[in-house]
């Protein structure tokens, strides 16, 4: 697992390399931080098997987070890191269309959300998902959502260059959000912002779409209060996506894989940190900062749904906003 973060640290990360991070702290998870790279450091963990192992970690200061009140002393914090990303490109922006994926600005953080509403004076609706909330921002307080993936931004920049331009094309918006549509009997995954649940995506048969646009699914794995029948429940279009594609059948993962682990009748997002034998590896968890083991049958290649279509990503973490909470100093 060293090896494999040593080389992302050397590729990407290099002292004064700027980034961004993100947190796992209550309050703060979703959000992205503008930070720069101070130095590498590397830390001994203790695997359930009683095996140690290296992970890397790097030293940031953010760059809009402060340690003193008067905000003079700039943050510095020790982060895994998986935890960091590159700098995002810069890019220019005529304007964003209704229902298109951005960034928002916001207690000195980039939140991932949606378009709802494009209003006059160049200002624009935006819904965070995970809060279940909505706000307006203007334009220079928005971006173009993008996930790091494979070493690429996605979506991609169109010139090639450090800066994007982006044409706006007049398109008159429409009154809804566009939105895959799943028909009865589909199967599906779905997703909870209830904690414990968080970052998980669930099996489930979608029984009806509702006139509200939502969807009644039933569980294929999770239980009632009186275990007599598997979970139904409402969800909306924000917390569905179709089942993944067939892709279990690989034949064996390698350190530093980024795999969907089923764990807790739920998969959830890891990373391969070690191969044993008989068709076994460890898995690492950056949100809950552990690892467990996995028979290979347990495991599938993450892939990311996004723009409506499946991308395989090494390194594409979708963690949900909660824009609401506390400025960090």
């Amino acid at each position: 697992m060293g090896d494999c973060f040593e080389a992302l640290l050397n590729t990407y990360f290099p002292n004064g390399a700027e980034v961004e991070v993100s947190s796992n702290d209550d309050g703060f998870r979703g959000a992205w931080y503008e930070g720069k790279v101070i130095r590498a450091v590397s830390k001994k963990v203790k695997k359930r098997d009683s095996k140690k192992g290296k992970r890397v970690e790097v030293v940031v200061e953010y760059l809009t987070l402060t340690e003193d009140e008067a905000g003079k002393l700039p943050l510095q914090e020790t982060v895994d890191i998986v935890q960091v990303r590159p700098r995002p490109p810069r890019e220019r922006r005529h304007s964003f269309k209704f229902s298109e994926e951005v960034d928002a600005y916001y207690n000195d953080g980039w939140w991932e959300g949606i378009v709802t509403g494009v209003l006059e004076g160049g200002k624009y609706s935006v819904f965070f998902r995970a809060a279940r909330e909505q706000m307006e921002f203007l334009e220079s307080e928005l971006r173009l959502h993008r996930e790091w993936v494979n070493g690429e931004w996605v979506p991609g920049l169109e010139d090639g260059g450090d800066e994007e331009i982006l044409i706006s094309k007049e398109k008159k918006p429409s009154n809804e959000l566009s939105q895959q549509t799943f028909h009865q009997g589909m199967m599906v995954e779905v997703s909870s912002d209830e904690e414990g649940y968080r970052g998980a995506w669930f099996t489930a048969t979608v029984i009806k779409q509702l006139d509200s646009g939502k969807y009644i699914i039933e569980y294929q794995s999770l239980r009632n209060d009186d275990d007599t029948d598997f979970m139904k429940e409402e969800v909306d279009h924000l917390h569905i996506r179709p089942y993944p594609p067939n892709t279990r059948r690989v034949k064996s993962f390698k350190v530093c894989d980024e795999v969907d682990a089923l764990y807790n009748d739920g998969w959830w997002t890891g990373m391969v940190s070690e191969v044993l034998k008989r068709n076994k590896y460890i898995v690492y968890f950056s949100d809950t900062n552990e690892e467990l083991t996995f028979k290979h049958a347990d495991l599938r290649p993450h892939q990311e749904w996004v723009n409506g279509k499946w991308i395989r990503a090494s390194k594409a973490k979708k963690s949900q906003p909660s824009p609401a909470g506390k400025s960090k100093n």
